[in-house]
């Protein structure tokens, strides 16, 4: 090594560093190439694997839009528009709407192939589907309601907000290490007005769902919702939360964080907040996940929200054994926006366009801030002590009911026996009552001729029942219960084999009633029973006095409306008019209705129609409501029309015979134009008679021809008519005045 140190002279620094790898410190390699020591080679590499990192805009874009909608803090968002539009959804109940469409889209796609205008059927199905739309979305069910508020192309939070705020900011977590994003917070604008936001955020497509955990949120999620209301209480923001979850996130891990102590956390603290609180329900709210956001002054909802304590599908699994009862159990929850405001519940409805919201999300939205806005105004007039009394009487006075209302007969079917049983009544309360209705009953006299509305018939069916239990106790203490139920036995098997009973069987009967009459007297409820068939006797005496108290009603009703109507017949204009027709008909000579002419039919008709209006006059002066009812002639006609024209577009739409002919018609007048010739005359004439023929041939006409049978006479004038008045004496001509009209 020594030796070759003056070789080492000309090496650069390069080399002198590069060597000192190699364990020969100072020694380039190339002078130890020269040398005559000799290295062993080592082969070996090196691999490494670059994990890919996605690339995160925090906290702003390289090119941040100092315009963008929401303001510069809005690229702080993670919620950006979909980047492909959302596929459409078609619920079960809209499958007619779609049949519609395609039948627009088939017209229009013809109009275009074929370069004939098809304007007018476009139009014609455009407005039956409008119609369809109207019809179908005025009158949803309450399950249809909970599949609308569950559509997966529904309007979240985050779309209403970013819709109504001219700027909004989302702010994160719960300050102890987990931000849940079930549910987002945030501070924005409406009409300069500074707002805190909280609402459960669910996804719009399965990734998004995937991410937001399907709109349910963990304990973190409630914990940050009450950081930030908190925070707006602090800071004296409004607040308004939107809510649209099935429920809080009901796992393992959530139960050991303490769902349920977050959820009472922030129902404890909610109603102690300084500012007004609107709760907007947007989807479907779900028990406490819901209501650990929903504790406002105002509880406002979507037209097809749902706000319900459990999922339709568990109560039926619960009650009836299966989900597939859900619409059953929806209908009794009375969980819809109607049924909550009628409970007085929810506080308001905010409409919706025809289809749901997600038709117009934007026009929904604005609906949403014009709610806002009026609440919001009614609410900050408050004071704070004013605020928090109308937030703790909201919820007071939720779950009112009444004691002494009779149970529904639908609603016994499915109680269980001991709800039926007849509650005791005492002595006292017995005799209390009988007075009582005594009592009204000469009131009523005295005071008004109107009878009184009394429960008598209802008092009376109880007190029957109870004489039945209290005979029943009765045979119990006498010990006859075993020979009744034989003697029962043995009649219902004379009376079912249609035989006449036997002397020996009407002796038993007999005997029984004597040892039975011997017993009564000692019975130890006897007392209580005579009691009972006492004030029975009394009701039922009271019901006969009610009773004719009623006929003479009537009566004197009945004579006042004879009144008023001779009052009218006796009209010197109208006697006069009536002996002119009455004249000019027998002058006719005519024998029967058909054989008057058009002229002198309107003429009576008209006169009948002014009899009729001056009649209605009068009674209605008098008090009497007057109902006009419809000629069932009239109603069988649109019926037989309607019947037709069902019978026609189906056999139209089910024969492509007449469809082709039908297509080849409208060729031919599309190339005759405006002036056809004689030949395209013919020829459309005769496609015009085929097309008759081929569907007077298929349709069923026998069920119609009947009904045309029902409707007119053999000498082709509508039954039941008669424009004549035939001789009419005045008590006859009373009767047909007032043929039209129920006086009730």
């Amino acid at each position: 090594m020594a030796a070759s140190s003056a070789s080492l002279a000309g090496a650069s620094a390069s080399d002198l560093l590069r060597s000192s790898t190699s364990g020969f410190s100072g020694v380039p390699l190339r002078t130890l190439g020269k040398g005559r020591l000799v290295l062993k080679r080592r082969d070996f590499t090196v691999a490494c694997k670059l994990r890919k990192v996605k690339k995160h805009e925090y906290p702003w874009p390289a090119n941040p839009d100092p315009n963008v909608k929401g303001g510069v803090l809005s690229h702080l968002s993670p919620f950006k528009p979909l980047k492909e539009k959302p596929k459409p959804v078609t619920l079960d109940f809209e499958k007619p709407l779609v049949d519609l469409q395609k039948k627009i889209i088939d017209v229009r796609k013809m109009a275009n192939e074929t370069g004939l205008d098809f304007s007018d059927q476009i139009l014609s199905l455009e407005t039956k589907y409008q119609q369809a739309l109207k019809d179908l979305y005025t009158h949803l069910t309450p399950i249809q309601r909970v599949n609308i508020a569950r559509h997966p192309n529904r309007p979240t939070f985050l779309d209403h907000v970013f819709n109504i705020t001219e700027k909004f900011v989302e702010l994160h977590g719960d300050r102890a290490g987990y931000d849940d994003p079930a549910i987002v917070t945030g501070i924005g604008t409406i009409d300069g007005r500074r707002y805190m936001f909280i609402g459960h955020q669910k996804g719009r497509n399965t990734k998004e769902n995937i991410q937001r955990n399907f709109g349910m949120p963990t304990p973190h999620g409630y914990r940050k919702a009450l950081r930030l209301m908190e925070y707006a209480d602090h800071h004296g923001f409004p607040i308004v939360t939107f809510i649209d979850t099935p429920g809080a996130y009901a796992d393992l891990k959530s139960e050991e964080l303490g769902q349920g102590e977050a959820i009472a956390h922030n129902l404890r603290s909610m109603f102690g907040l300084k500012v007004p609180v609107i709760s907007i329900v947007i989807g479907e709210g779900g028990s406490g996940g819901a209501l650990a956001i929903g504790c406002a002054n105002k509880l406002l909802m979507l037209e097809n929200a749902v706000f319900y304590v459990a999922s339709p599908e568990a109560c039926a699994a619960i009650l009836w054994k299966s989900a597939k009862a859900a619409p059953k159990a929806a209908e009794k929850l009375k969980i819809t926006a109607t049924e909550l405001c009628k409970l007085q519940i929810a506080d308001g409805i905010i409409p919706e366009p025809l289809g749901g919201a997600h038709a117009d999300p934007e026009w929904t939205s604005q609906q949403i801030k014009n709610a806002i806005n009026e609440n919001m105004d009614e609410l900050t007039k408050m004071n704070t002590e004013d605020l928090l009394k109308h937030r703790m009487l909201k919820f007071r006075k939720i779950g009112g009911f009444q004691e002494g209302i009779p149970i529904d007969p639908k609603r016994k079917v499915n109680m269980k026996k001991r709800d039926l049983s007849i509650a005791k009544i005492s002595d006292t309360e017995l005799e209390v009552e009988v007075e009582k209705l005594k009592q009204q009953i000469l009131e009523a006299k005295e005071s008004s001729p109107v009878p009184p509305k009394l429960d008598l018939d209802e008092m009376i069916m109880q007190l029957e029942r109870e004489v039945d239990l209290e005979y029943s106790e009765v045979i119990k203490a006498a010990g006859l219960t075993d020979e009744l139920s034989k003697l029962r036995e043995e009649v219902s098997k004379a009376n079912a084999d249609n035989e006449i009973i036997d002397p020996l069987l009407k002796d038993k009967i007999e005997k029984l009633r004597v040892e039975f009459d011997q017993r009564l007297r000692a019975a130890p409820n006897y007392g209580r029973l005579q009691n009972m068939r006492n004030y029975l006797k009394e009701l039922s005496i009271v019901k006969c006095l009610s009773d004719t108290n009623k006929a003479k009603e009537a009566a004197a009703v009945k004579q006042e409306l004879k009144k008023k109507v001779d009052h009218v017949l006796s009209n010197p204009r109208i006697r006069e008019k009536f002996e002119a027709l009455k004249a000019e008909i027998e002058g006719v000579g005519a024998s029967s209705p058909s054989d008057l002419d058009d002229e002198l039919k309107k003429k009576i008709v008209e006169f009948k129609k002014e009899v009729d209006s001056q009649v209605v006059t009068a009674l209605e002066l008098a008090g009497f409501d007057v109902i006009a009812e419809q000629d069932s002639n009239e109603s069988g006609i649109e019926d037989l029309k309607e019947e037709i024209e069902k019978q026609i577009e189906s056999l139209v739409n089910s024969s492509d015979d007449i469809k082709n002919k039908i297509l080849q018609l409208k060729l031919e007048v599309a190339k005759a134009g405006e002036t056809p010739d004689s030949e395209s005359k013919n020829r459309i004439d005769a496609l015009v008679q085929e097309i008759k023929q081929s569907i007077a041939e298929a349709i069923d006409s026998s069920s119609l021809k009947d009904q045309y049978e029902n409707l007119v006479s053999k000498d082709g004038s509508l039954k039941n008519e008669d424009p004549a008045g035939e001789n009419l004496t005045d008590d006859e001509l009373r009767v047909k005045v007032g043929a039209n009209r129920t006086i009730s």
